[in-house]
């Protein structure tokens, strides 16, 4: 039997616009569930770069992606909102008087009174470079695309592939858990931060990790299981060596997934909004965040947080049409608890 749920607003997607999106609503007493495709809350900020600073988070001039999740998470306690994780909403469906019913991939059914789409860029696959045998290794038989828990590799061996700010910041990560860490780049210059590449560096010389520049990974090896990877430079010399676990990080490629068959008004991939409250083409479903578009669009957090501010006060109007609502400050009235 599906599990039932019961809210007033649904909000799809726990990156922080969503998760601050739950605190503004909790200022109008409106009770949020979240879902999200992820294990856990944060999006992106979570799942790709939780160590890497945010610089223009008002009020803090350097924020780890990690810690501004966890502050967005405490902030929202007092309003006690629910979660769906590691599940994604498939379709909705707009009952006769005006609320919604959401089922989710693994058979949630979420009833609530507004819907509003936080989804970041939708939802993402991960870039696979051309490595023979790539997929042979996939599902928890050596190959992973992105680091969940970093405690899966302790003293393993490993090898990354990349030159951005991930395989970066995962090399000067993992340095510290697995065994053997190999960092493998196409280049001999990244694409991530400066700082984070030099720390990769000073690892190499001091013997921590091996960097390995002006090659690719292109072979898989392994009975069942990944047990070794060959590294062919770009002069065409190969090396094979053992390892335990191969992590490329060559980005996510967004796809905007069962949204984009939900009949809202789209443009080149977004849903398009009214920004007087974020309201889509369909009365009761709101989008912000990266997932949407108007004029003069920013897709920076900080627009976020305004648009979601904006979005619940549209989603009020929606589910109480007949009921005024004022403007109380946190200042005065602090932030009540549900």
């Amino acid at each position: 039997m599906s599990n039932i749920i019961s809210t007033d607003i649904c909000i799809i997607g726990a990156g922080p616009v969503g998760l601050f999106a739950v605190f503004e609503a909790g200022l109008l007493k409106l009770r949020c569930h979240v879902v999200d495709a992820l294990p856990q809350p944060g999006g992106q900020l979570s799942e790709i770069y939780p160590k890497k600073p945010i610089y223009d988070i008002p009020g803090f001039p350097e924020i780890l992606a990690g810690d501004l999740v966890d502050n967005l998470m405490k902030q929202i306690e007092p309003f006690h909102p629910t979660f769906t994780l590691g599940e994604r909403v498939e379709r909705f469906a707009k009952l006769d008087d005006g609320s919604f019913q959401l089922y989710t991939t693994d058979g949630t059914e979420i009833q609530c009174k507004a819907v509003a789409i936080a989804g970041g860029l939708g939802s993402f696959e991960p870039r696979k470079p051309a490595v023979e045998n790539l997929e042979r290794f996939e599902g928890g038989k050596g190959v992973h695309y992105m680091v969940r828990d970093p405690e899966h590799f302790r003293d393993k061996k490993i090898v990354i592939a990349g030159g951005g700010d991930s395989a970066l910041d995962w090399t000067n990560f993992l340095a510290n858990v697995a065994a053997d860490v190999t960092l493998v780049h196409r280049g001999t210059t990244f694409r991530g931060a400066a700082d984070s590449a030099e720390k990769v560096q000073k690892l190499h010389e001091s013997g921590k990790i091996k960097l390995v520049l002006s090659s690719n990974v292109t072979h898989l090896h392994g009975n069942g299981k990944l047990a070794e990877v060959t590294i062919t430079g770009n002069d065409g010399r190969a090396e094979t060596v053992p390892l335990d676990h191969f992590i490329p990080l060559f980005g996510l490629t967004p796809k905007l997934g069962p949204i984009g068959e939900w009949g809202l008004e789209l443009e080149n991939d977004a849903v398009k909004v009214d920004t007087l409250d974020y309201s889509t083409s369909l009365p009761g479903v709101f989008a912000i965040g990266d997932i949407n578009t108007y004029p003069g669009k920013l897709k920076l957090i900080l627009c976020g947080f305004h648009e979601a501010a904006l979005m619940c006060q549209g989603a009020f109007k929606y589910i109480y049409p007949d009921k005024k609502y004022t403007l109380k400050y946190t200042t005065v009235n602090g932030a009540p608890s549900m």
